[in-house]
């Protein structure tokens, strides 16, 4: 059975994931960890419940949500895996961290890339990848049927979903994503966004006023 572990990172109050089951192995989901004291939050989890982290996942590069990559990576020796299509947003990303006057250890080269249908596994557990862009053109949310857990990311959030006004993003697309890939998963599944608290999809179709 797996288990969700969220932390909440960094000056823009992103939600990063660590997921797990009896096994103790884990991933860990858009590292957004920025100083010290929160390096220490999420190693300290790991290491007080035994996990043993197997795979770094990015659903998007947006600075926030790669802040603690290097860390991870590091830490773990763990490769980030993502969508190739998000590579702009990663290479864009010291330069997004310099504007908001912070700091961005350089990001750690990729190459592991995942497509849709592809699955992430550890332990007993796994998560398929579903390809949602449209808040980023290479945005993945992972998905696990039988468990009811998706994480969106920055795709669907609780009344909300994510912004379109960064560069590279599309409305039009994100709302196809979700409409697509999200709301024909079933009204139980628990949704994990980036930002704020968890939701379900049942909720959000009926309540989200963007998908009215």
């Amino acid at each position: 059975m797996i288990k969700i572990k969220s932390f909440t990172f960094n000056p823009f109050q992103e939600n990063t994931y660590i997921a797990y089951d009896e096994t103790k192995a884990c991933i860990i989901v858009d590292p957004g960890c920025y100083d010290e004291t929160e390096n220490t939050i999420l190693k300290n989890f790991i290491e007080q419940n035994a996990l043993k982290p197997v795979a770094l996942v990015n659903t998007h590069c947006h600075l926030d949500h790669i802040f603690g990559n290097k860390f991870v990576a590091d830490t773990y020796q763990l490769s980030p895996i993502m969508h190739k299509s998000d590579l702009p947003m990663l290479e864009y990303a010291p330069l997004a961290a310099s504007q908001y006057g912070l700091l961005l250890e350089e990001p750690p080269e990729v190459t592991n890339f995942v497509e849709e249908g592809d699955v992430i596994k550890f332990g007993t557990s796994e998560f398929e990848i579903i390809f949602t862009p449209g808040h980023a053109p290479g945005h993945i949310c992972l998905v696990n049927k039988e468990e009811n857990i998706t994480l969106s990311a920055d795709v669907l959030f609780h009344l909300s979903i994510g912004r379109t006004d960064l560069p590279m993003g599309d409305h039009e697309t994100l709302l196809r994503s979700i409409k697509e890939k999200l709301l024909i998963l079933d009204d139980k599944m628990v949704v994990y966004p980036g930002h704020g608290p968890k939701t379900t999809i049942g909720f959000e179709r009926k309540n989200n006023p963007f998908l009215q």
